[in-house]
């Protein structure tokens, strides 16, 4: 077998992987039914009518909640790969996590003073 190009086996691995996307996008649209009925064009198919305008402005205080929440969550996974290697980390290693936590806590009495944690 003559050398391929360094680029080849992940091209070939792309066309597949669309081939493979594109056929099962096809053959669910070619074995669905298509039988529309007036309910099940409503805008919702559990057949209740809509209460009130379909477009609510959301309040940014749940955006605020849960963005909050994303990065508290995200820096809280920072201390199990320290708590796994604790007992080679030493003494700094300590202090350095000390001085993380101080800064989450900080930041989480800064979200609690600005009200981003009230659910109102």
């Amino acid at each position: 077998m003559e050398h391929v190009g360094p680029y080849t086996t992940i091209v070939i691995a792309l066309a597949v992987g669309f081939l493979c996307l594109f056929a099962g996008v096809l053959i669910s649209w070619l074995l669905s039914p298509h039988n529309p009925t007036p309910l099940k064009l409503e805008p919702y198919e559990c057949g209740e009518p809509t209460v009130g305008p379909a477009r609510v402005r959301l309040r940014t205080m749940f955006y605020l909640f849960a963005l909050v929440f994303v990065i508290f969550d995200v820096e809280v996974i920072f201390l199990f790969p320290w708590a796994v290697a604790f007992r080679e980390l030493g003494l700094f290693a300590f202090l350095e996590m000390l001085a993380f936590i101080g800064i989450l806590l900080l930041g989480l009495a800064y979200a609690w003073r600005k009200g981003a944690l009230t659910w109102r």
